[in-house]
């Protein structure tokens, strides 16, 4: 049993690497993974039932004793990476299809793989969980109604068509989750530790089947997209921990904030193009790329914060008692 946990800590904290090795062989043997893209949105839902089985009661309180630095998160989260994602598009002059999938990525809530990212830079976790918690839940009006704005100018788009995508694949599987830990937290808890291994292969997949189907696509404008995700996500990062930084927060928060609002749940954008916008293939190219980068841009993130996050242990562990 010990070994088999370890093998599941070990595949979530080089999610970054499999998803890399995985997407290699996909570009190579595209038939092996391109059938994945058919279930894309039942490999996210399973990952958003991962999540809500994660979810504890202690994870809500943070909305009411630290509601200042959530309500921050959140805010940058549906503001700097939706605009940034509009504006990068604007200047790079993207075509429809690659403008539309960066619009996507930047309206999404943040990722489940920030609060793993968030613990390895010694920041504040039960922040960062809250705020994931919190967006995740925002995501069915926030991110249709976003896209509806910032991308309706490249291309047509059904507002609620999405709401229903996702409420269908985030909504219901959250919550199906929750009430499931609601009535069986015995049972769950004897599977926890194996929960994110459910996670790291629905995500790899995801990728992988976009990778496999894009093949040829990649080789054109891989590297366009490439640098346009960098620049997203660097710009999440840099603008999270300045903002945080600005409200005078102590450093854990700020590295919580900094990676929410840097990483995305780029597993989203990439069901929702494929649900909603399957006249624009390219769409869903940004996200599977945004899925590798963040994690690894994350983890560098992780290792320049944590020497500033050990200067302020006693500080956390008092914040940590009163959650």
């Amino acid at each position: 049993m010990n070994q088999v946990k370890r093998i599941c800590n070990f595949m979530s904290n080089n999610i970054a690497v499999l998803i890399i090795i995985f997407s290699v062989i996909a570009f190579f043997y595209p038939t092996g993974f391109s059938w994945a893209t058919n279930f894309t949105e039942l490999f996210l839902g399973a990952a958003m039932f991962g999540m809500g089985l994660t979810i504890k009661a202690n994870d809500f309180r943070v909305v009411f004793t630290r509601p200042k630095e959530l309500f921050t998160g959140c805010l940058l989260q549906y503001t700097v990476m939706p605009l940034a994602a509009f504006a990068l598009a604007k200047v790079f002059q993207l075509p429809p299809d690659l403008a539309l999938g960066f619009i996507l990525v930047g309206c999404c809530p943040g990722g489940t793989a920030s609060n793993v990212i968030t613990y390895v830079a010694g920041g504040d976790v039960p922040l960062s969980v809250g705020m994931t918690v919190v967006s995740t839940l925002l995501a069915p009006v926030c991110t249709p109604v976003l896209v509806y704005f910032l991308a309706g100018s490249f291309v047509e788009v059904s507002i609620f068509a999405m709401m229903r995508s996702v409420v269908k694949v985030v909504l219901i599987p959250v919550l199906a989750g929750i009430l499931i830990y609601r009535i069986f937290p015995k049972q769950v808890n004897k599977i926890r530790d194996f929960l994110p291994l459910v996670s790291v292969a629905a995500i790899v997949m995801i990728v992988a089947g976009i990778v496999g189907t894009n093949a040829e696509k990649i080789v054109t404008c891989g590297a366009l997209v490439m640098i346009v995700v960098a620049l997203h996500n660097g710009v999440g990062l840099l603008l999270g921990t300045g903002a945080a930084k600005l409200l005078k927060l102590d450093e854990r928060k700020v590295t919580a904030i900094g990676i929410e609002v840097g990483m995305q749940n780029s597993g989203l954008s990439i069901s929702l193009a494929t649900a909603n916008f399957a006249a624009n293939p390219l769409a869903t190219l940004p996200g599977a790329i945004f899925s590798v980068w963040h994690n690894i841009s994350g983890t560098i993130y992780a290792g320049i914060r944590n020497r500033k996050n050990t200067k302020q242990p006693q500080q956390s562990e008092r914040e940590a008692a009163e959650i």
